[in-house]
């Protein structure tokens, strides 16, 4: 009987020694588990740190922000262009006539007649007013272009009134020498003459 109770007591003993070690046993694997979790909360919070650069609170990468500069760039280069070139253009086109014109002025100096009668002196003459003309003609043409309507329409009252006093003034002028040989070569020069002045007139007062 006695032995009996040492063998209950020593099973017993061995039962609660099994239990104690795989409580130890559990204990510890939690305490694994539970710092195996640790990292990974901590790795989550990472994410959230302010100073992380490379997180999603910067607005919007470099090259869109250097897109967006050139974008603006660009639209300030446009509305500069857009602004300006109106009077650039009546500038360049003012100095290109001017430029025009004092070509025409020496071509027409540099001709010469080929003998002092009064044929080859005519001669020259209509080529001076032909040269003179033809670049008025031109003028007349760019400034109907560039013009209001309004604006071209005033011209044209003044340009016929020119045009009666030019001929008023060559025709006045070759009266000196009605019937003479140099009738005719007055007309003409003076034609030429007042042709010259009134296209300097049309680009120095019109393209402005």
């Amino acid at each position: 009987m006695k032995n009996n109770r040492q063998i209950i007591i020593a099973i017993s003993t061995l039962l609660f020694v099994i239990l104690l070690a795989g409580c130890q046993s559990s204990t510890e694997e939690l305490k694994a588990v539970s710092h195996n979790d640790q990292p990974a909360q901590e790795a989550t919070d990472d994410s959230s740190n302010p100073d992380d650069t490379s997180n999603n609170d910067n607005p919007e990468p470099e090259s869109a922000k250097e897109k967006e500069t050139t974008d603006q760039d660009d639209s300030k280069s446009s509305a500069t262009k857009e602004d300006a070139p109106a009077d650039q253009t009546e500038v360049r086109l003012k100095e290109e006539y001017l430029e025009k014109l004092q070509s025409t002025k020496q071509k027409t100096e540099q001709l010469e007649a080929t003998d002092s009668s009064t044929y080859a002196l005519k001669k020259v003459e209509n080529e001076r007013w032909e040269a003179w003309d033809k670049r008025l003609n031109e003028i007349y043409g760019t400034l109907e272009e560039q013009l209001s309507q309004e604006e071209m329409n005033a011209l044209r009252e003044k340009q016929r009134d020119w045009i009666q006093y030019r001929d008023d003034q060559a025709l006045e002028a070759s009266l000196e020498y009605e019937g003479g040989t140099q009738e005719h070569l007055e007309y003409v020069s003076v034609l030429a003459n007042l042709t010259e002045e009134r296209c300097y007139e049309l680009v120095k007062e019109y393209m402005v």
